[in-house]
């Protein structure tokens, strides 16, 4: 099965980069638009959604303000991550949400929509 990185770019309204960054960084901040739950303990981080579904991951990078890329457990090829940046637009002056993630080709497009929805959670709870 062919697989293909996906890599998207959110412009947000953020004024406070220890806002977004908490919302990227921390199970709370995860907890108020990723999942229903985030647990963390060393580098393994538990998302649960609802009742029933689970993932785990492997923090496998971090920079304080820059990014936190995480490796699906249960994820095809080893190389694969999801990995959330923050940036800053020379332009506006505003935080750019670089996402970069993998899925089957016959999955991108609901990959795609699947953080569309996420962002739009995370803009309508942090204000962006």
């Amino acid at each position: 099965m062919e697989r293909k990185k996906i890599h998207l770019e959110y412009l947000l309204n953020a004024t406070s980069k220890n806002i977004l960054w908490e919302a990227i960084s921390t199970p709370i901040g995860l907890e108020s638009w990723f999942a229903d739950k985030v647990l963390h303990k060393d580098k393994r981080v538990t998302f649960c959604w609802g009742k029933t579904e689970k993932r785990e991951a492997e923090l496998v990078g971090v920079r304080a303000y820059s990014y936190i890329r995480f490796h699906w457990l249960d994820a095809p090829r080893e190389r694969e991550y999801f990995e959330l940046k923050m940036t800053n637009s020379e332009l506006t002056n505003d935080f750019v949400l670089e996402i970069t993630d993998f899925a089957a080709s016959d999955e991108a497009d609901d990959t795609c929509e699947l953080w569309e929805s996420q962002v739009e959670t995370l803009r309508r709870t942090c204000g962006f």
